[in-house]
């Protein structure tokens, strides 16, 4: 599912328009964001919990050449589901 298949289901269960719902699903995702980058986790009852996770900086190797590399560290978004969800796919 696209971001534009998503706001159509949006807008088919709920009585907003799609323009309304792309709205919402923009608003959303910036709260996230948001969220996120000020390093909150953001919990979603029923759904989950987005948070971030540090990966520290690794030895790597270049599958080309074999050469020795240093892979930076990141942070990444972390997606744990909710038992409610969990619950809902078995």
């Amino acid at each position: 599912m696209n971001k534009s298949q998503l706001i159509t289901a949006i807008s088919t269960h709920s009585e907003l328009t799609k323009k309304e719902s792309q709205d919402a699903l923009n608003a959303l995702l910036f709260v996230i964001k948001k969220r996120l980058s000020e390093g909150d986790q953001v919990p979603i009852s029923g759904l989950g919990t987005f948070a971030l996770s540090y990966h520290p900086a690794k030895a790597g190797r270049n599958p080309r050449t074999g050469e020795a590399i240093t892979i930076a560290g990141a942070n990444k978004v972390q997606f744990k589901a909710a038992k409610a969800l969990k619950d809902a796919l078995t």
